[in-house]
């Protein structure tokens, strides 16, 4: 697609995240003990039975922000680290509890969208923008027995379907600013008694900074996305559902910083005025549930498929991949009775993958298939006791057999307020097709990298759930390590691990006034004892939001990253970012606003020879028609 063609698709897309506009709710939506969560056990659970560590970040909180990428809400949750090699659109790192994002398996509505062509499978966050997102759930944990390969650190799920009034909605929303940004968003809400429709089209254009820190050049960035999710209920017994999603992105880059291992010094990232990623990427699921028994006995089945070609030019890497997924799955649920449910199911996943020629190379078509079977037992023997037990075997078409299980639990004191919760679980990563049939340094006999972990916490409600805390310590362990040396991709002996604290205390001290703080202890370390990097050891976040007046709204969030290596074992810099908002809503149905990033103008680096965007200043609006 031409520049001039991605300027009229990006004007014509103009639009909003939505409108209803909650004051003052700020990090208190995450510990609600009414929320509802679907991550921890695949089904609708309330938060204040789960055992296992998940964070919500709710639609009120994505209004209230309005940021452009899915990554500036993740980089707020404990436990998450975020790492950009200069301005938007540059390729992210996301850790969560030290754990790299091969590690961490992401749901897009439920359809997984990490690119098989990748050195390992792993989601390019950076493609990801925010319109139209209802809400986001980061689950944290060793997850394969309910999610299978990659989910070793967590999951994290995105959904656009929330709940829709009836009638038509249309949304739109706006924002220009700082280094040549511009955004624009169109969404559509329709519901019926039976029916529900999301539509979103978002279009993002940055000029960029440089990439490289000693660059002089601008790399920018491109984005178009759209998406569609709905589903009808035919009757009580029988709905369908499905959902799609489309990305089309260019994004500049600069040439990578290395270590020199001739003379061990590390050679900066360089200007490419030429280097650039174009990212295409189709999705789809469909599906239907059948519910019987009077609903006792739940099933769904669904289908998926996701197509991704991404092409780079301007470097010694040219070329294009193209990567394809295909997977069936089935979940049943069973009511057993009161107290217990027993749920499983099964699914079968195919993927394939095309490695460009190259100059020591042939094209390489590359393949491979898993079929998974899993049950969890999800039981309330007493109350305010609510436990899981779960197990899953998955059999590999070039590493065979593995076996995963995982155990939960939350117990909330009656009369106190106090709610302990914790869960142990394993979970594996299967080498990506690159590391198996690669042109570089492929290994046919390579396992799987397997895992250990465990997390154990104590929630307490303080003046009625005004106040809320919560302290969490979290320890995973990865073996069998997959690494890159100098016959390529090889096992090594040795465990990396992984251990901390995760603690948060939020406060919504009126209708006016909320507070939240949280703080994030890692200490995380190779299988040889060195730091992993681009994780800070210490990081804190704050936000807070206030309603001076009944059409006015101030928010603001800020991240302390303290005590942080990167290449070469390079101590970053320590940083303090702080963003804000000030929004005022002239009637019910629209907004204006006015944000700002880096207010402070902090110079620091996320990635060794790396920039990041300075003080930056951004205005827009939103506005909703319909009922």
């Amino acid at each position: 697609m031409t520049a001039s063609l991605r300027f009229i698709a990006l004007t014509a897309s103009v639009s909003a995240l939505s409108l209803v506009f909650a004051a003052a709710q700020a990090w208190s939506q995450d510990l609600d003990l009414g929320e509802i969560v679907v991550t921890p056990n695949r089904t609708p659970t309330e938060l204040s039975g789960t055992g296992s560590s998940v964070t919500v970040i709710a639609r009120e909180e994505i209004e209230e922000k309005s940021l452009p990428l899915l990554t500036d809400y993740l980089n707020t949750v404990p436990g998450v680290s975020i790492s950009v090699p200069g301005g938007p659109g540059t390729e992210s790192s996301l850790a969560i509890r030290g754990a790299p994002r091969r590690y961490v398996k992401t749901l897009y509505n439920g359809i997984d969208i990490s690119d098989p062509t990748n050195t390992q499978v792993q989601t390019s966050y950076q493609y990801l923008l925010s319109g139209g997102i209802d809400s986001i759930e980061v689950l944290k944990g060793s997850q394969s027995t309910l999610y299978g390969s990659d989910a070793i650190a967590g999951v994290i799920s995105m959904s656009t379907l929330g709940n829709i009034e009836p009638g038509v909605t249309h949304l739109l929303a706006g924002e220009g600013g700082s280094f040549g940004t511009a955004r624009a968003f169109y969404g559509l809400r329709a519901a019926t008694t039976d029916s529900r429709l999301s539509f979103n089209a978002t279009g993002f254009r940055n000029d960029g900074i440089s990439a490289a820190e000693t660059g002089t050049e601008r790399d920018g960035y491109e984005n178009i996305t759209l998406d569609i999710a709905g589903e009808h209920e035919f009757s009580d017994v029988f709905s369908v559902f499905g959902s799609a999603l489309f990305i089309d992105a260019e994004a500049e880059f600069d040439d990578s910083g290395y270590i020199d291992f001739a003379t061990g010094n590390f050679i900066p990232p360089a200007d490419n005025t030429d280097a650039t990623n174009v990212s295409r990427q189709l999705a789809g699921r469909a599906g239907f549930n059948l519910d019987l028994l009077d609903g006792r006995f739940r099933n769904t089945v669904s289908f998926q498929a996701f197509d991704l070609e991404r092409t780079i030019e301007g470097t010694d890497f040219d070329g294009t991949y193209d990567g394809k997924r295909y997977k069936f799955d089935y979940q049943g649920a069973f009511d057993v009775n009161e107290w217990l449910i027993v749920q499983g199911g099964g699914d079968y996943e195919k993927q394939f993958a095309t490695f460009p020629a190259g100059m020591f190379n042939p094209e390489i078509d590359a393949e491979s298939h898993n079929t998974g079977i899993w049950a969890e037992a999800i039981a309330e023997p007493v109350q305010n006791l609510s436990l899981t037990a779960g197990i899953r075997h998955d059999e590999h078409s070039e590493f065979g057999g593995h076996t995963t299980y995982r155990l939960t639990g939350s117990y909330l004191f009656a009369g106190s307020d106090t709610r302990l919760h914790g869960s142990f679980g394993t979970g594996f990563r299967a080498p990506s097709l690159n590391e198996l049939f690669g042109p570089f340094g492929a290994n046919g006999d390579l396992r799987p990298e397997t895992s250990t972990g465990f997390d154990i916490g104590v929630e307490q409600h303080f003046l009625g759930g005004a106040l809320v805390a919560d302290v969490t310590y979290f320890d995973l362990e990865i073996e069998d390590l997959i690494a890159y040396g100098t016959s390529g991709y090889t096992q090594i002996e040795g465990i990396s691990t992984s251990r901390g604290v995760e603690a948060s205390l939020a406060y919504t001290i009126n209708t006016r006034l909320s507070l939240g703080v949280s703080y994030t202890y890692t200490h995380a370390e190779d299988q040889n004892g060195n730091r992993l990097e681009r994780i800070p050891r210490h990081a804190i976040g704050l936000e807070a939001a206030y309603k001076p007046a009944e059409k006015w709204l101030i928010s603001a969030t800020g991240k302390l990253a303290v005590d942080a290596v990167d290449t070469g074992n390079f101590e970053l810099d320590d940083y303090f970012l702080l963003n804000a908002k000030v929004a005022y809503k002239p009637t019910d149905e629209t907004e204006l606003y006015v944000r700002a990033e880096n207010i402070l103008d902090q110079d620091y680096q996320t990635s060794r020879g790396y920039g990041t965007p300075g003080f930056s200043v951004f205005a827009g609006f939103k506005a909703q028609f319909g009922p």
